[in-house]
């Protein structure tokens, strides 16, 4: 169920979890159009920095934009910016919770800013950042 911003409060907070596959990294690839060997090429993986293919940072922290949508504020919610910094690589088989909270809200503006983290399995932070959006609106009874 959709939190409107007057459902909302500072500190509250949810997560949404995805192990990420090859088939979901080929298939980004594709979308995006990002080919960047480290990606999908196992020999130039294993020559980069990482020793391994690494996931697109872009696709994990669209689980950022899953749990906005799906969790909190949830469906309806409008994306209206986000800050990212990538601290951690992702390799494919992790699995990663994006966890968002409230940190503000501006009823004025009727805008809401999130602190955003994805973590991995091991629980290290591979993504940090704040998110704003506009939660969806009440909805008129009125006839």
């Amino acid at each position: 169920m959709p939190y409107t911003i007057l459902e909302l409060s500072v500190g509250q907070s949810a997560s949404f979890t995805k192990t990420i596959s090859d088939a979901d990294v080929l298939s980004f690839a594709k979308a995006s159009g990002d080919m960047n060997p480290v990606h999908i090429d196992e020999e130039a993986g294993k020559l980069s920095v990482f020793k391994n293919r690494v996931v697109h940072g872009i696709l994990v922290s669209g689980l950022i934009s899953a749990a906005l949508a799906s969790e909190l504020p949830g469906a309806g919610t409008i994306y209206l910016g986000q800050e990212l910094k990538f601290i951690k690589p992702t390799f494919i088989g992790d699995t990663i919770t994006a966890h968002i909270e409230v940190i503000e809200i501006d009823l004025e503006r009727k805008r809401v800013r999130l602190s955003t983290t994805c973590v991995n399995q091991h629980g290290d932070a591979v993504i940090k950042g704040i998110a704003t959006v506009l939660p969806p609106q009440p909805v008129s009874r009125e006839a």
